[in-house]
């Protein structure tokens, strides 16, 4: 089937906190699925999508969703049951990734340094310092560091406010410091590693999406050694997530003492940002995968268990 004739359906939208997002990245994957010679159909994804779908009719749906709904599973059993080929990881792998204290469970099965963290409660959590101090709080199910709080020695408040609106589970680790690195995964095989720099040192939201935020330094300049144990690191979770197409490991690299230091991966993510100037685009240039050429291999990497 030529490229003209196949019809792909973007999801984008959505109704998680993070939206916006989602929004940028389904319009560029467009626009560059068109580049590459597809005929394409955006759909702002919303409680209505299996009626939309089952009226398009699509022969390939990608998934530009982020955060829940579009990133932990629903949305793919959705598509499993109209037996609709999609883009990314699949059903288990989508749920396990967005829900950090199972892929922290799966990590350390299979040997992966990660943080020593456990699954609490917000009330625990005011009431007594579930870990000494510095540590992090973050949701167990959110994406793009929303909700994810650093409590210092000092902070007088309690570490989790009135704002809080997420659910009353809480992740709480201890604080890593060092160095903010990800590697991008493309058919279980590492691309490279960038380094994130922030002028505040804490890689949040803002520094993710606002211009100038964040500088991304690729290949990471860090040890020879870390550099491959990272790429090896995320190849592995990859494989031991059951990760499909495109995925990318977040990790602290805590090289306070000097190099080589000591890695510690945070988390996967499956449905990564997908923008010209994101992360996993930005390490596909760097071997030589323009844009549109990557946005076609997952549109041909795309399927269903059916």
């Amino acid at each position: 089937m030529s490229r003209p004739s196949i019809h792909v359906a973007v999801l984008k939208g959505g109704w998680s906190a993070e939206r916006e997002v989602s929004l940028d990245s389904g319009a560029a994957c467009a626009d560059a699925l068109r580049t590459a010679g597809y005929r394409v159909t955006e759909i702002d994804a919303d409680p209505g999508l299996a009626a939309q779908l089952q009226a398009l009719k699509p022969d390939v749906v990608f998934n530009a969703l982020h955060g829940r709904w579009g990133e932990d599973g629903c949305v793919q059993g959705l598509l499993e049951l109209m037996g609709l080929p999609y883009t990314h990881s699949g059903v288990r792998a989508s749920a396990m990734a967005m829900h950090k204290p199972s892929s922290l469970a799966v990590f350390r099965a299979n040997n992966i340094p990660c943080p020593d963290g456990y699954l609490t409660t917000v009330e625990a959590v005011n009431e007594k310092d579930p870990l000494p101090r510095p540590f992090v709080v973050k949701p167990p199910n959110e994406g793009s560091t929303f909700g994810v709080r650093i409590v210092r020695s000092g902070d007088n408040n309690p570490p989790i406010g009135p704002d809080w609106q997420f659910s009353e589970d809480v992740l709480a680790e201890p604080f890593i410091p060092g160095r903010e690195l990800t590697v991008a995964v493309m058919d279980g095989r590492a691309l490279g590693v960038t380094e994130i720099r922030t002028e505040g040192g804490f890689y949040d939201y803002e520094a993710k999406y606002t211009e100038g935020g964040s500088q991304h330094l690729l290949p990471a300049p860090i040890h020879a050694d870390i550099y491959a144990q990272a790429m090896e690191l995320s190849e592995r979770a990859h494989v031991a997530l059951g990760c499909r197409g495109v995925s990318r490991a977040d990790f602290r690299y805590d090289d306070t003492l000097g190099e080589p230091g000591n890695l510690y991966m945070l988390e996967v993510n499956t449905q990564p940002g997908m923008t010209q100037t994101s992360l996993v685009p930005e390490l596909a240039a760097l071997c030589d995968i323009d844009f549109p050429a990557l946005v076609h291999w997952m549109v041909e990497d795309a399927g269903c268990a059916r």
